[in-house]
């Protein structure tokens, strides 16, 4: 296993745009040097890799690879992976983990950047699909922000629907910091039966409706959920299991990402190019933190991306949209 502790000890602790190029620079070479699926990517495209000298410039493995193969940066067989949801015949990914320490620091980093010190908070958890499985990275990242709380009031909730509303009550007569983090149909089925009136408490909505509800535009779904809850806004958290960070709405639908995450947004009728500010495309992730996987993903999602660095998620397509991201997937 190549040693690349004191980059791996920088990732989280980027202070400039010119700091995140040269790691970014440095990750992708270690990456194409160690990740066979990733260098035979790179090298079907017949790029000069010597001509890459910012990380706009690097190419973004699909997404899909993590489907069909292990997506590894090193010379170990790891068994631990996180896998993603999907319905009965759908293959899904698999995010083989090397080094979940790292992971840890950055959804714990990440956490406090926007939100202030885990300790401040009760946190409560509504997850029904992901507590349903095994091999959520959601749950993992919450099953741990849940302890460092250090609060006996934080927890899990699959189906206590009465028993979270009591909670709820009594964190609201007490006065507590608390946060709501749910899957998006699971606290819209809680919030309608209970109208839970709790103006401070905090709503992170994530995972979107699995499904079990018809699907709604985010403005729609938030105001049900402000007025139900008596909250100003809505927050949300971007994130999915081949990735090691995540991004964070504070409100209003745009996510700002961690100084070790960026978002790029490429053209769709032409995979290998980006799209300016404004214009709507593939999200394209940088995650750093992903350094023993691949850290450079193109996404199946929608987005615009803005010049301050803050993106927006429109939809997914479907692969018939992909038009070339699909190369080497048979």
């Amino acid at each position: 296993m190549p040693k690349v502790t004191a980059l791996e000890n920088r990732i989280t602790n980027i202070q400039s745009t010119d700091e995140f190029n040269g790691i970014a620079l440095e990750i992708f070479h270690f990456q194409y040097e160690n990740n066979s699926i990733y260098k035979s990517f790179v090298d079907f495209l017949n790029i000069d890799i010597s001509g890459i000298d910012h990380y706009s410039l690097v190419p973004f493995l699909p997404i899909e690879f993590f489907k069909d193969h292990k997506v590894i940066s090193g010379d170990c067989n790891p068994d631990k992976y996180f896998s993603s949801s999907g319905t009965t015949g759908i293959k899904t990914s698999k995010h083989y983990i090397i080094n979940d320490r790292l992971y840890k620091e950055s959804f714990t980093k990440a956490f406090n950047l926007f939100f202030g010190n885990i300790e401040d908070y009760v946190l409560l958890a509504l997850l029904p699909s992901y507590l349903e499985r095994k091999g959520s990275s959601l749950v993992f990242m919450t099953d741990r922000l849940i302890n460092d709380t250090r609060n006996v009031e934080s927890g899990f909730y699959l189906d206590e629907y009465d028993q979270l509303n009591e909670v709820l009550l009594e964190l609201k007569k007490k006065q507590k910091k608390t946060i709501l983090i749910g899957v998006t149909y699971a606290l819209l089925d809680f919030a309608e039966k209970y109208k839970p009136e709790f103006p401070e408490l905090i709503i992170i909505e994530t995972g979107g409706m699995k499904g079990r509800k018809k699907e709604m535009i985010r403005d729609e779904v938030h105001a049900i959920l402000k007025k139900n809850f008596d909250v100003n806004r809505i927050y949300s958290e971007y994130g999915m299991t081949e990735l090691f960070s995540q991004a964070y709405s504070m409100g209003d639908g745009i996510f700002n990402c961690p100084p070790w995450m960026k978002v790029l947004i490429r053209n769709l009728n032409d995979p290998m190019s980006l799209v300016g500010y404004g214009k709507s495309g593939g999200l394209n992730i940088i995650d750093l933190a992903n350094i023993y996987s691949c850290s450079f993903i193109a996404t199946q999602d929608l987005g615009k991306l803005y010049d301050n660095g803050t993106f927006e998620v429109l939809g997914r397509f479907d692969n018939s949209d992909v038009r070339g991201c699909n190369l080497m997937l048979s």
